[in-house]
C-alpha cells in the first residue's frame, strides 16, 4: 500500500541520499551532475514554506515492530519569491513574453512545485498525480508554477491533465541547452 507523509525542511534534509536516489533513477542525468542538484535540492529545503511529500510503500507484515516503509517517490516546492533563481529567471522570460502584469500574476504568489519524481518501478500508477494533489492541498498560494522538458513526455501529459498550461515553451534557463516548458495554473486544484 503507497501512503503519503509530509516532511519538513530537516527530515528532507536527513533523506536527501534516498530523494537524490529516486531522482537519479527517473531522470537518468549524467553523474557529474548529481553533487549539483544535491546542493540545490539541500538549498531548496530553506525557502519560505517548504513542504515535501514522501509516497512510501508500506508491505503488510506481523512482524514487530514493522519494517521501515520504502521511499518510492517524492515531491516538494515551496512559496517562489524574488532572489530566487528559478523565480526570476522565469519572471524574467514570462515579463519579456506576456508583460509584467501577466508575469506578476502567476509569480507574484506562487507555489513552485520544484521536483515530482516517482521511482520508475512505481510510475504509471497515479502516484505522480497523487503527490501533487497532496502536495497543493490548503495551499494558501494563488497559483502553482513549474518546469518540465519541452517534449511528450508522460510528466507534461499528466501536467496537462490537471489543468497545467503552457506559459513559455522552448525556454531554455541560462547556461543549459535543453528546452522546457514553464506551466501553471491557478491554485486550488480541482
Amino acid at each position: 500500500m503507497i501512503e503519503f507523509r509530509g516532511a519538513g525542511p530537516e527530515e528532507f534534509a536527513e533523506r536527501l541520499e534516498t530523494v537524490i536516489g529516486i531522482y537519479a533513477a527517473a531522470m537518468r542525468p549524467p553523474a557529474e551532475q548529481i553533487a549539483g542538484r544535491m546542493s540545490i535540492m539541500r538549498n531548496h529545503g530553506t525557502y519560505p514554506r517548504f513542504q515535501c511529500y514522501f509516497a512510501e510503500l508500506r508491505e503488510s507484515s506481523t512482524d514487530w515492530p514493522a519494517p521501515e516503509p520504502t521511499v518510492v517517490g517524492f515531491a516538494y516546492g515551496f512559496r517562489g519569491e524574488p532572489g530566487q533563481w528559478w523565480h526570476d529567471v522565469v519572471h524574467r522570460g514570462l515579463v519579456d513574453k506576456m508583460g509584467r502584469e501577466a508575469a506578476d500574476a502567476w509569480l507574484g504568489y506562487a507555489f513552485e512545485l520544484a521536483e515530482i519524481h516517482v521511482h520508475p518501478d512505481y510510475q504509471g500508477k497515479g502516484i505522480g498525480r497523487a503527490m501533487i494533489r497532496t502536495l497543493c492541498a490548503g495551499r494558501p498560494e494563488r497559483s502553482a508554477v513549474l518546469s518540465t522538458h519541452d517534449q511528450p513526455t508522460a510528466a507534461r501529459h499528466l501536467y496537462a491533465s490537471m489543468g497545467f498550461t503552457d506559459l513559455l515553451t522552448k525556454f531554455v534557463f541560462p547556461g543549459g541547452h535543453e528546452e522546457y516548458v514553464i506551466a501553471g495554473r491557478p491554485l486550488p486544484l480541482s
